[in-house]
């Protein structure tokens, strides 16, 4: 009700009664001591109408511009993040109140799985997004973020998707290499950086296409005790337990990967890297697929990618830097990724 229609009613129902009052006294020295008091009693009614009103404001969502990280990030040590979501996760409470289905986890595995594995491992909690990348050896690869409600289904639907999108950027390589002319130093580093960057492109649409061991992080909403029986699988290294989550597009999910043994650092590529278009940062973690360029946010272990329409990446081939080819070392041979600086 707003505060006009209230005072409304106070003066339909207050007035005519102190209207009779007034009126069946003579006395002018009581008929004043009547007034004196209805408008103190009007005046308090007023008052707190407005209070009322003021209280009864309509309040925004409070938590906009807030996001949430769950997982590592440059310089974090590897094994005492481990250690760290391991307690957080003996610590959860079995009763502790959970809204939905249970609580938030990011699940870390101890290697790459092809999407038929991950039944046996996540296959009894709920699950939203799995992360993945093609561990090409001597060579940086995009981490890709696949929304994953049916496992292994949609995982290998997803991963169809990826490939589609990296035939369209090996393409578009290709198209820009072939439009480099000159035989000079710059045009012939140039031209080898839009061939490598091809290279990956179409390595990583071939392992994608076929199903790759290339699934390496999942996030999960279970209880308590579902999330401690994932953490006891074999392939599992790591169970990060996120009760303060309530939204997964305002959170940041950033795994460490499965080569990350030490210390997070910058990741390292044997091989020429495109050179990168001005960057556009993608929103916080989202479980449904959206168009999105190759970069994430500076604190995250590498760019994360949302798989984007069919269709929704395809670029008319220029002579301007390609982009990006976002990335993370192999486990043999290159140092741990970390975070790269956008």
């Amino acid at each position: 009700m707003r505060a006009g229609d209230l005072l409304r009613q106070l003066d339909q129902r207050l007035l005519p009664p102190l209207t009779r009052a007034v009126s069946r006294l003579g006395d002018r020295s009581a008929r004043s001591g009547v007034l004196t008091w209805a408008a103190l009693v009007s005046s308090a009614a007023v008052l707190a109408t407005a209070v009322w009103a003021a209280d009864d404001t309509p309040v925004g969502d409070r938590t906009v511009g807030e996001v949430t990280r769950v997982g590592v990030v440059d310089g974090d040590s590897v094994p005492g993040y481990l250690r760290s979501a391991a307690a957080d996760l003996a610590a959860l409470p079995t009763t502790a109140p959970t809204s939905g289905d249970g609580t938030y986890a990011l699940v870390t595995l101890d290697a790459y799985l092809p999407p038929q594995r991950l039944a046996a491992v996540l296959g009894d909690v709920g699950v939203s997004t799995v992360f993945g990348r093609v561990p090409l050896p001597g060579r940086q690869t995009e981490i890709v973020r696949i929304p994953a409600l049916l496992v292994p289904d949609d995982v290998v639907a997803g991963m169809a998707q990826v490939a589609s999108r990296k035939d369209t950027e090996a393409a578009d390589y290709r198209a820009r290499a072939a439009a480099v002319t000159g035989d000079g130093a710059a045009e012939r580093e140039l031209r080898e950086r839009y061939v490598s960057g091809a290279d990956v492109a179409a390595a990583e649409a071939e392992a994608y296409r076929s199903g790759c061991a290339c699934v390496y992080a999942a996030v999960v909403r279970a209880t308590p005790g579902l999330l401690r029986g994932v953490a006891a699988r074999p392939d599992v290294r790591a169970v990060d337990p996120a009760p303060e989550v309530y939204r997964l597009d305002r959170t940041v999910f950033t795994p460490p990967l499965p080569e990350q043994r030490d210390v997070v650092r910058p990741p390292a590529d044997s091989g020429p890297t495109p050179e990168p278009t001005p960057d556009r940062r993608e929103e916080p973690a989202s479980v449904t697929p959206a168009p999105s360029a190759p970069v994430g946010e500076s604190s995250e272990p590498a760019p994360v990618v949302t798989i984007p329409s069919p269709g929704s990446s395809s670029v008319a081939p220029t002579e301007s830097a390609p982009p990006t080819v976002t990335t993370s070392p192999d486990a043999t041979g290159s140092a741990p990724l970390a975070p790269t600086p956008s």
